[in-house]
């Protein structure tokens, strides 16, 4: 299974964590293996495995981190791999700092350095990757930026005098931004890292003029949300977390409502991709109470299908309308693309209509889900990874509605489309689908889609 080594010794402070969160050993091995599966991998780990970590077997290190994973977020709170008495001497401190919500924005940026760094260290790049993701460690972020959204009331990014330097760093995004929509996040994931590290973060510790400074300050953060993503669309979700985290940060400094409202965003979606799909409301609040009047009625419809998002997840059929509903009239109320802020630009009806389709299919309805993921697939065909995502949810209806040969070839396209795609979220909505061929895996067409899904895609 697991056995690396023994160390003779019992693992009094692991088993001290299990008492205290409330956990049998077999409870603590299911949600272990829950987590695995959210990376694509297949564990089948028991109470017997943890009873073996509990006499000093050390497991795998991704193991340890899927423990203390676990262990954070029974216990409402962050655990080490120390605390759990399975640290390896060679975790890399920034791991603990980046989930923080630092007062001094220079600790953001020395922290955001010291992960770009680590990632493109051989050595230290697996250890990060391999970063838990902490539930618990949200509310700081929502506190502080919340605090700050009330004491500066108008979003303070001028518009005017913008620098070359500013220029060029919003053209840089565009790229990276286009990359990751047709390739998906591992595709230039390191290449952003780069430049965020080495050419965007050394310009955050010199002086500016405020306007400049500000504008810095909102492009990268921008830059380290997008990093976020790209790490969140690879499934390195922890890392995710930490890049977002410290983007709420920076926009903080640069006082740009939209943006943060967007990070906000995109916490809440990883929050109930993770299973949190409480704290996916909570943070999606928070993004609505501090963007209310920003002007931007496409970042309040993002904000509002992501609460919708995880009352679907929760299985709060009217929670999830009532959301819908308000992201509907708030893409109503846009009075078009060139009068919102440029980071939502890209918001749209098939944005939203990708987004409705994922509820539908959590709470059910494969009628509604196959409507949405339709209409989505349709209007997103030159963005690759949106395509696909939506295919495969479109799949899932169609397979619930009894149409199987029709949900194997709709599957099939976004096999076909994933060929070229670094996306593991986009691998995950296919995984959903193929587990949920299982009660006919005895069919022929169906043991031929999940070989062929397995040669194009590695996928278990």
């Amino acid at each position: 299974m697991c056995i690396m080594s023994r160390t003779g010794i019992s693992n009094s402070k692991l088993s001290c964590l299990i008492r205290d969160a409330g956990s049998s050993n077999a409870g603590l091995a299911r949600r272990i293996n829950e987590l695995g599966r959210l990376r694509g991998l297949t564990l089948q780990y028991d109470k017997t495995a943890v009873s073996h970590w509990l006499k000093g077997t050390q497991p795998r290190i991704p193991i340890r981190y899927l423990i203390v994973e676990a262990l954070s977020q029974k216990l409402g709170r962050p655990v080490t791999l120390l605390e759990a008495g399975l640290a390896d001497p060679q975790e890399p401190l920034c791991l603990a700092r980046s989930l923080a919500y630092p007062s001094d924005v220079s600790n953001t940026v020395s922290t955001l350095t010291e992960l770009g760094l680590g990632l493109e260290d051989m050595n230290r790049r697996t250890l990060l990757q391999l970063a838990p993701f902490v539930a618990s460690a949200m509310v700081a972020p929502q506190r502080g930026w919340m605090i700050s959204a009330l004491e500066d009331s108008a979003q303070r990014l001028a518009d005017a005098g913008v620098k070359d330097t500013i220029v060029g760093l919003r053209s840089m995004i565009g790229i990276f931004d286009e990359l990751d929509n047709r390739y998906g996040g591992g595709y230039a994931r390191g290449a952003t890292i780069h430049y965020l590290t080495a050419e965007v973060l050394p310009m955050l510790e010199k002086s500016h003029p405020g306007p400049v400074r500000a504008q810095l300050f909102v492009s990268a953060a921008k830059l380290a949300a997008m990093t976020g993503w790209m790490c969140y669309d690879d499934g390195h979700y922890g890392l995710a977390q930490r890049y977002m985290v410290q983007a709420l940060r920076l926009c903080e400094e640069g006082k740009d409502l939209v943006l943060g409202g967007q990070i906000l965003a995109g916490l809440s979606h990883l929050a109930t991709t993770m299973g949190n799909p409480d704290e996916g409301v909570q943070l999606a609040r928070v993004g609505l109470a501090s963007t209310t009047n920003s002007g931007s009625p496409l970042g309040l419809m993002r904000l509002h299908i992501m609460r919708a998002r995880a009352h679907a997840a929760l299985g709060e059929q009217r929670e999830t309308a009532a959301a819908i509903s308000k992201a509907e009239n708030a893409l109503d109320r846009s009075k078009g693309p060139e009068q919102e802020s440029e980071w939502v630009r890209y918001l749209n009806q098939a944005y939203l209509s990708a987004e409705m389709a994922f509820c539908f299919r959590d709470l059910g309805d494969s009628v509604n889900a196959g409507r949405f993921a339709s209409s989505s697939a349709q209007r997103n065909g030159k963005l690759g990874r949106r395509h696909a995502i939506s295919q495969s949810v479109l799949a899932c209806a169609q397979l619930q509605q009894g149409e199987l040969d029709l949900a194997l070839a709709t599957a099939s396209d976004a096999v076909r489309r994933l060929e070229t795609i670094k996306s593991d979220r986009s691998r995950q909505a296919l995984r959903v689908f193929s587990r949920r061929l299982d009660p006919y895996q005895k069919e022929a067409s169906v043991r031929q889609f999940r070989h062929e899904y397995r040669m194009l895609l590695g996928a278990s």
